[in-house]
C-alpha cells in the first residue's frame, strides 16, 4: 500500500508536459531497442540497462554509497558507449541521413519478387555444381566502408550473369557480388571477417565474411559452400543453414518485403503492431524513469533578486529617482523545475501606462513575475512600491557657452560662436521656462593657441531633460587673433 499511494498520487498529478517528456523517451528508448537488439554489442548494452535499474533501486532506497557509485560510473558511461558501440552508433547515423530519401519512388516489389526467384535458383545451381558463392542483398545501409577491392558493375540481375561471375574460372569469383535491388553493383568485393564464429564451429572463409557483414549493416548474406554444395543465409547477425530451395525463396521475399513495403490502409495501426513487445517494453521504462527522475514530489521554496522593468512609460512624462530597481521574489515548486530555470531571464514588469504627477502606489502582484508555468510565486519583498511621476513640456532654448581661465598672453578673444544656437528639450511642467538657462560644459581658454572649432556638451539643469536621451551635436568656434 505504501508503494501503491505514489503511484497513484503521481497519475493524479500528471500534466501534459509529463505526457510528452515520457513519450519521447519511450521512443528514443524503442529505436535503441529496436537497432541494437540484433547487433552482437546488444550484451554490452544489456549490462549497462542493468546498471541504470540497479541506480534507479538504489535512488529510490535511498542507498547513498550505491548512488554515488553509479553516478560516478554513469558520467564516463558516454565515452565508454561511443568506443563500444562506434561501428553500431555509425550505422544507426547513415540510416537516419537515409530517412530523406523515404519520398523517393520505391522499385515495384514485383521486380524484386523476380529477382529473388533468379538469385534462388542461382543458388540452388551453384550448390549442386558444388561451386561457392556469396551474394549480398544490399538493404539501407552504405556499405562502401565495409568492403574491400571490387568492381563496379551495373548491370540487371540474371542466373547466367551470377553464373558467369562465380564460375571458377573467373577473376571474380572468390569475391562477393553485390545486389542492390534488381541490379548487380558490384563483384570481386572482400567483406569483413567475424570473430564470433565460435558457436558455429569450423566454418569456410565465406561464410566467416557473410556473417561479418550482417554483424555490420541491415544486408542479407547468401552462402553457396563449396566444400558441401549447402546454402546458408546471413544476416542480423546470424548464420541459419537453407534446407530447400522453397525456404531460401522466403527468406528472400521477405527481405525484399522488408525494403520495399506494399501499401497498407492503416500504416498507424501498421505501426503499433510491428515490434510491439519492444514498445511496450520502452514505454514501461520510461515510466520507470520519469517516476524515479522526472516525478516531482518535493515542493522546494527558493529566494531571488529580480530587476524591475518599468514598461509603458508615456513619452511626455519622466519616473523620478529614487526608484525601485530590484526585488526580491520567492519562487515555489518542484526541485526538479529548478535544474531548467535561468533566473537571469527572471523579471518584474511594471506597467506605468496610467501613470500621473501625483504620487501613486503600486501594488507588486505575482502576475508581474514572468516564472515558469511550473514553478509558483508565493511572495514579493517590497509587497508595494510608489512611483513619483513628473509631466514634461517640450521646449526650445539658446545654449549660452561657458569658458574657464584665460587665453594665453599672445591672444586676443575676437569672438566665441555656437551652433545650433538653440535646442530642443523637455523640461519639468513645474518649472517656469523664464528660468531655464542652457550651458555648455565649460571650454578651457588656456589650451586654445589659435581659432579653433570645437565640439562641445550640453550641461542640464534639474528637471531639464534631452528627447530620446540623445546629446545634441554642438559645435563651438572661438575666434582669436594675435596681439
Amino acid at each position: 500500500m505504501d508503494l501503491i499511494n505514489p503511484v497513484l498520487s503521481a497519475i493524479k498529478n500528471i500534466r501534459m508536459q509529463d505526457i510528452l517528456d515520457i513519450a519521447i523517451i519511450a521512443f528514443m528508448i524503442f529505436a535503441f531497442f529496436t537497432w541494437f537488439k540484433t547487433r552482437a554489442s546488444r550484451f554490452v548494452l544489456l549490462g549497462i540497462i542493468l546498471l541504470g535499474a540497479v541506480y534507479i533501486a538504489a535512488r529510490f532506497l535511498q542507498l547513498y554509497l550505491t548512488t554515488i557509485v553509479l553516478q560516478s560510473f554513469f558520467a564516463i558511461v558516454l565515452f565508454v558507449l561511443v568506443v563500444i558501440f562506434q561501428e553500431d552508433l555509425r550505422s544507426f547515423f547513415e540510416r537516419l541521413a537515409l530517412l530523406g530519401n523515404l519520398r523517393k519512388k520505391a522499385r515495384p516489389l514485383s521486380d524484386l519478387e523476380k529477382t529473388s526467384e533468379i538469385i534462388t535458383h542461382a543458388a540452388v545451381e551453384l550448390a549442386k555444381k558444388n561451386i561457392g558463392a556469396l551474394i549480398v542483398l544490399q538493404g539501407d545501409t552504405h556499405l562502401d566502408r565495409h568492403l574491400n577491392g571490387g568492381t563496379k558493375l551495373d548491370g540487371l540481375a540474371s542466373e547466367a550473369l551470377l553464373e558467369s561471375i562465380f564460375d571458377p574460372h573467373s577473376d571474380g569469383h572468390d569475391g562477393a557480388v553485390v545486389i542492390k535491388g534488381d541490379r548487380v553493383t558490384m563483384f570481386g568485393c572482400h567483406l569483413p571477417l567475424s570473430t564470433n564464429t565460435a558457436k558455429y564451429g569450423n566454418i569456410g572463409l565465406r561464410h566467416t565474411a557473410a556473417l561479418g557483414l550482417a554483424e555490420r549493416s541491415d544486408a542479407m548474406c547468401v552462402v553457396v559452400s563449396e566444400e558441401t554444395g549447402t546454402i546458408s543465409l546471413a544476416y542480423q547477425g546470424l548464420l541459419t543453414r537453407i534446407n530447400n530451395a522453397a525456404a531460401l525463396h522466403k527468406e528472400l521475399e521477405r527481405f525484399y518485403m522488408r525494403n520495399a513495403p506494399r501499401k497498407k490502409s492503416h500504416p498507424a495501426v501498421a505501426w503499433f503492431k510491428e515490434n510491439s513487445r519492444e514498445k511496450i517494453i520502452a514505454l514501461v521504462l520510461a515510466c520507470i524513469l520519469w517516476f524515479a527522475f522526472g516525478y516531482q514530489r518535493e515542493i522546494v521554496r527558493r529566494n531571488f533578486i529580480v530587476p524591475i522593468e518599468y514598461r509603458n512609460v508615456p513619452s511626455s512624462w519622466r519616473i523620478e529617482e529614487p526608484r525601485l530597481t530590484e526585488a526580491k521574489v520567492i519562487l515555489q515548486g518542484p526541485q526538479q523545475a529548478f535544474y531548467l530555470l535561468d533566473e537571469r531571464s527572471l523579471k518584474l514588469s511594471l506597467d506605468l501606462s496610467s501613470v500621473s504627477a501625483t504620487k501613486q502606489e503600486f501594488i507588486l502582484s505575482k502576475d508581474m513575475v514572468n516564472a515558469p508555468s511550473n514553478l509558483s510565486v508565493t511572495e514579493i519583498k517590497p509587497a508595494k512600491t510608489y512611483i513619483y511621476a513628473s509631466r514634461l513640456i517640450a521646449g526650445s532654448f539658446p545654449v549660452q557657452v561657458t569658458t574657464q581661465n584665460a587665453l594665453p598672453k599672445n591672444l586676443s578673444l575676437q569672438r566665441i560662436t555656437i551652433s545650433p544656437y538653440k535646442i530642443r528639450v523637455l523640461y519639468d511642467s513645474r518649472l517656469n521656462p523664464d528660468n531655464i538657462r542652457l550651458q555648455t560644459e565649460p571650454i578651457d581658454l588656456q589650451k586654445i593657441t589659435a581659432t579653433a572649432t570645437l565640439d562641445a556638451k550640453v550641461a542640464l539643469p534639474a528637471g531639464v531633460y534631452l528627447p530620446d536621451g540623445k546629446p545634441p551635436a554642438l559645435r563651438v568656434i572661438i575666434r582669436v587673433k594675435e596681439k
